[in-house]
């Protein structure tokens, strides 16, 4: 994904403070393309009965875990070094903590890729799939839409994310519910639904941590943190002076 707004961050004397900047910015970007295509591995995994983009997805998880590392030490160097402020100061946490969120991502989908990798093994995967197939499209343009506001530093864009969320948390009730009726009607089933209860599971916590990346892209744009704020709340904000 492309940074579509480089002048987003204040000019410096230093080119090469921009470099940095612009470089861990690239890096978010590059880093949240990779959980996107883990995500969809998984699920073409589970769709597909292929056991191959199992471990596909799960060795991406490694790569995901190698790049928030090394972004960790980058964001911490600049600190120390550049000793920045204000906006600069909001642009270099809220990389962090989004890194934090993607690599927590990463570990959701491989618990996803295990057990549809269960579920594979089983031949349960036709109606595992059909259950949990519109939630994942929702998470999955959780994530992208999200990752796409913080390259655009698009406040309202992140607020719809945060919005999609409580969509995502009726979806993921609504299937819980059924699976447990399921697993009461017939214990044979028990097994089965287990396993997409944990993969149903995991995409909810991969919505969450969608609306956290929304919500560190907010505090970038606007200063205000808004992590334990309503979606009111957070509409309310986007009518602020940054």
């Amino acid at each position: 994904m492309n940074i579509t707004n480089k002048d987003a961050h204040v000019d410096h004397i230093s080119q090469q403070f921009n470099a940095e900047l612009d470089d861990i910015l690239t890096q978010l970007m590059t880093m949240g393309g990779l959980v996107e295509q883990q995500l969809k591995d998984a699920m073409a995994a589970l769709k597909e009965g292929d056991s191959a983009l199992v471990q596909t997805a799960i060795k991406a998880d490694q790569e995901v875990n190698g790049m928030e590392m090394h972004m960790d030490e980058q964001c911490t160097r600049i600190i120390a070094r550049r000793q920045p402020a204000a906006s600069d100061l909001r642009l270099i946490i809220a990389i962090s903590k989004a890194v934090s969120d993607l690599e927590r991502m990463g570990d959701e989908i491989c618990g996803i890729a295990t057990n549809a990798g269960k579920l594979i093994e089983e031949g349960a995967v036709d109606e595992s799939y059909t259950q949990m197939r519109h939630i994942s499209d929702l998470v999955a343009t959780m994530v992208r839409d999200a990752l796409t506001a913080f390259a655009r530093y698009d406040a309202d864009l992140a607020y719809e994310v945060a919005k999609r969320d409580n969509e995502v948390d009726k979806e993921y009730k609504f299937a819980m519910r059924a699976l447990i009726t399921q697993m009461m009607e017939d214990p044979r089933t028990i097994a089965q639904s287990m396993h997409t209860i944990w993969i149903l599971r995991s995409l909810e916590r991969v919505g969450d941590h969608a609306q956290n990346v929304a919500e560190h892209l907010f505090y970038l744009v606007k200063g205000v943190n808004v992590s334990h704020s309503s979606v009111e709340q957070m509409h309310a904000t986007l009518d602020m002076d940054t």
